[in-house]
């Protein structure tokens, strides 16, 4: 990933308020050490201290999060940036914590070249992804409030309860905004009712928040990639999390590297006579559910997928293996429509 020739690396450990950078050599050597505040001064001197080296990479860790400032701007300027994992620490009786130990630890991780990826892409890419969050959020919200209906009907007078335990979700919630006080009801039968209408009438409200969220989603992964939604199975919504996940052409090298990072490469666990494989538990489990989400609906759905499970049932594979199959088999599907809808673009 780096050219021959690096001078140093200079390694940033984020944090909310403070950066702290090292600048190391090639050889390991610390050079220089410095903490600034997280903001846009400090950026700035942070890119003029990098400036007085030679040739140099940046390894920042959460280049999404804490160090998305510095990033965005380090690229503007054309600076060479990776993003680090968490630097492994030892134990913390026998090692130091500190954010200057931090950050000469990533540049040293970055040197070794190993748990180093891009920076994913902002623009378009981070919408998406703000959008998908605040939609997570929002469906998080609605299952609580439909949680906290159904108890209220469950403890609710017979009165109320008998009119609306048997109804299905939908028509309870149509039901329980429509409902209405009385002065001839009781204090508790009165105040039943305005939990439920209020309760009710919140769920409609999220209902209308996740929808206005998923348009959203849908205009801009059009604007991205409109042949994914094309694609049977793949709404906006899980569209938008592959996107999300590849970022942008030349992040992820290879269909099988995006595989890997889906959770959906092979796992050999074969044991004596019985070769097999198995899912992998590892990756981004966000784009894994998406992947999960286009197989059950192709298996529902698309005669290909019906014909392909049963002629694999037939063969004696169970139904996650066929899953794990079917994984594999979107994620090569998915990568080469991105990567192609990129380089066309």
């Amino acid at each position: 990933m780096f050219a021959d020739g690096l001078d140093v690396v200079v390694g940033v450990d984020t944090h909310k308020r403070a950066h702290a950078a090292a600048v190391v050599s090639a050889t390991g050597a610390v050079l220089e050490r410095v903490s600034v505040p997280a903001d846009p001064a400090g950026y700035r001197r942070l890119a003029a201290l990098g400036a007085g080296y030679g040739r140099r990479v940046w390894a920042i860790e959460g280049t999404g999060s804490y160090g998305a400032g510095l990033t965005t701007l380090l690229l503007s300027l054309g600076e060479k940036v990776v993003e680090v994992d968490r630097p492994a620490r030892p134990p913390r009786r026998a090692g130091v914590k500190t954010d200057d130990v931090d950050a000469v630890r990533a540049a040293r991780q970055a040197l070794s070249q190993e748990g180093i990826s891009e920076p994913r892409c902002r623009g378009h890419r981070e919408a998406i992804r703000v959008l998908l969050t605040t939609r997570a959020q929002v469906i998080g919200f609605r299952t609580q409030a439909i949680a906290s209906l159904h108890a209220l009907v469950t403890t609710a007078p017979d009165s109320i309860r008998e009119r609306l335990r048997h109804l299905p979700v939908g028509a309870l919630v149509h039901a329980c905004s429509a409902l209405r006080g009385s002065g001839r009801q009781s204090a508790e039968e009165f105040a039943t009712t305005m939990a439920l209408r209020a309760t009710a009438r919140r769920i409609t409200s999220f209902d209308g928040e996740a929808r206005q969220l998923e348009a959203q989603l849908r205009g801009l992964v059009a604007q991205l990639a409109p042949s994914l939604l094309r694609a049977a199975g793949v709404g906006p919504v899980v569209a938008g999390q592959v996107i999300v996940s590849w970022s942008h052409c030349g992040r992820v090298r290879s269909e099988a590297a995006f595989a890997k990072l889906a959770g959906a490469a092979p796992i050999e666990a074969s044991s004596g006579s019985i070769v097999r494989h198995r899912l992998s538990r590892s990756g981004d489990r966000q784009l894994n559910r998406a992947l999960h989400t286009i197989v059950l609906t192709r298996a529902r759905q698309d005669p290909a997928t019906r014909a392909y499970v049963a002629r694999r049932t037939a063969e004696g594979k169970t139904m996650r293996e066929i899953k794990r199959c079917l994984k594999r088999y979107i994620a090569r599907q998915l990568y080469r429509e991105l990567e192609r809808t990129a380089a066309g673009s």
